[in-house]
């Protein structure tokens, strides 16, 4: 029976949280990691996918406040679901992820990815109704915090070692991207579980990881890597071939975009 060490101690089973903000490499570490051990990996669909049923024609940068709001439960939902397993799962990301970043955007601008002038719009329109949503993002940590609790065994967090690729969709700006990672790992240690960083190459977290925790292989690291991979960008190129996908990366009217710029 395969045993697995966790904080110091030995454990049948093993639910590892990957943690990282956005760009740092989170789904080939997972797929790669999940892949050379054979414990499933577990995640929710990224906010791209997600987007093309939530809010057709949009990208992330184009969200309101409440479609914010709405993609990260749809998400935290997805992870619920996918986290209540029996046995052990490595998840790419994890339950307070989404929260993280709602906080980060109420610190910095609702879409922090965009121009000055869209951000200093959405900061006039977002005066008076920012105080509720403070209030609820309040609320809604404490419930992923405490769930994150009773659900991950540990945490693993890969910081931001490289600039993020720049796709045109996701709604972040480097500062965004260091403030969240601060954020992350700030909540990761107010959790208390036991968590490593780790850092490197994606050879080298794979490997790092599988030593922390004392953990099977089933295939070699490299082999699992380039096989992570493919798979990571035949998922890319699925969704970039999707019509809906499409529409929301094509240019906007003028008319479009001030509707959007108008409301928080």
């Amino acid at each position: 029976m395969t045993v697995y060490i966790v904080g110091g101690q030995h454990r049948d089973n093993i639910k590892l949280a990957i943690s990282g903000t956005y760009g740092v490499g989170k789904s080939t570490t997972t797929e790669a990691l999940s892949i050379a051990t054979g414990i499933p990996r577990t995640h929710a669909l990224t906010s791209r996918e997600l987007l093309v049923d939530l809010a057709p024609g949009k990208t992330v940068m184009e969200l309101n406040s409440i479609e914010l709001l709405q993609l990260g439960l749809r998400r935290f939902e997805e992870r619920v679901h996918n986290e209540s397993i029996e046995g052990s799962f490595i998840s790419d990301g994890s339950v307070v992820h989404e929260w993280v970043y709602g906080t980060a955007r109420m610190a910095v601008g609702i879409n922090p990815g965009a121009g000055f002038a869209l951000r200093a719009i959405k900061t006039v329109a977002g005066i008076g109704r920012k105080k509720p949503l403070h209030e609820y993002t309040d609320i809604v940590g404490d419930v992923v915090k405490e769930r994150a609790r009773h659900l991950y065994d540990a945490y693993v967090h890969l910081p931001v070692e490289f600039p993020m690729k720049a796709d045109g969709h996701r709604p972040v700006s480097e500062p965004f991207r260091a403030l969240s990672d601060d954020s992350l790992l700030s909540v990761v240690r107010e959790l208390g579980l036991p968590y490593e960083v780790v850092g490197g190459t994606v050879a080298e977290r794979v490997t790092r990881i599988i030593d922390l925790f004392d953990l099977d292989t089933v295939m070699p690291v490299e082999e699992a890597i380039e096989e992570s991979q493919r798979r990571v960008r035949a998922a890319t190129k699925i969704l970039e071939e999707d019509d809906r996908f499409k529409s929301a990366q094509r240019k906007k009217s003028l008319w479009r975009k001030l509707s959007y710029a108008m409301r928080y």
